[in-house]
């Protein structure tokens, strides 16, 4: 149990340390996951495929720039 808190305590450290490089190499990954998804759907023209991958990154993005928030807020809190 101490070995699994130790780890989300390294996690966390290391958000609060690199927020901004979490956060764009979150953004990258969801872009790359979504292309990935939308190429597999045959029916879309590639134009409509590129936006829906760009909204699915930015909705990604705003997730994980709340939670950087919460985390930062809760670091001030302790």
């Amino acid at each position: 149990m101490s070995e699994a808190k130790s780890q989300i305590e390294s996690l966390r450290k290391w958000v609060v340390e690199h927020k901004l490089r979490a956060v764009g190499c979150l953004w990258l990954s969801g872009i790359t996951g979504s292309i990935a998804y939308n190429w597999s759907r045959p029916n879309m023209k590639p134009s409509v495929k590129i936006i829906h991958a760009r909204l699915h990154a930015q909705a990604l993005t705003l997730g994980a720039l709340a939670g950087a928030a919460l985390v930062e807020y809760y670091d001030h809190k302790k």
